[in-house]
Parts: structure tokens; sequence; C-alpha cells
């Protein structure tokens, strides 16, 4: 059974920094492509960044040059640092695995930046 566990959210001022973890259980991990989603109150889901296999990202526009995501297959854990954060970051955050296409989601953590 794969299982994604986020951890590392919480509440931080506007402009401080945070990162979060994902760690993957019960399935091969280093040929998965994975990425951070995350959904703000009476918004739609959407990406934040993504990591191939291989290392490459891909990163949404609002978040490009704040967020970096990275990977470490021997913990089969991802990472997203989140510095600089806005009140507009504040979302729950999803781990997002694709693997043998099959698709599985974290339970979500809380990101919340005040003012």
């Amino acid at each position: 059974q794969v299982q994604l566990v986020e951890s590392g959210g919480g509440l931080v001022q506007a402009g401080g920094s945070l990162r979060l973890s994902c760690t993957a259980s019960g399935s091969t991990f280093s040929s998965a492509f994975i990425g951070w989603y995350r959904q703000a109150p009476g918004k739609q889901r959407e990406l934040v960044a993504t990591i191939g296999s291989s290392g490459n990202t891909n990163y949404a526009e609002s978040v490009k040059g704040r967020f970096t995501i990275s990977r470490d297959n021997a913990k089969n854990t991802i990472y997203l640092q989140m510095n600089s954060l806005k009140l507009e970051d504040t979302a729950v955050y999803y781990c997002k695995m694709i693997n043998g296409g099959r698709v599985y989601w974290g339970q979500g953590t809380q990101v919340t930046a005040s003012s």
C-alpha cells in the first residue's frame, strides 16, 4: 500500500520560510514523478512545483525564485523549501506522486502566512 506523508507546515510571518517534506512508502520512489500542489479556501487545487526522476523541475510562475523543490531518493522524500512567503501562499499543500501509471496523494499540510 502506497502512502505519502507530508510534514513541515505551520504558521509563519510573511517574508519568512518553511520547508515541507513528503515521504513515500510502499512504492519504488526513484522512478516516480512527484510534485507539490496547493489548495486555498474557495479555490481550485493548483500546481506549485514538480520534479521528475532525472531531477528536472518545473514551477508555477507565482513561486519561481522563492520556492525550491528537491528529492532525496535514498530517503524516499521530496522537499519544498519556501522562502519569502506571501499571504497568498496560504493553503493546504499536497504531495502527489505518479508511479507505474497510478496517481497517489498525501493528506496535506497547512501553510499559513500571516501579516
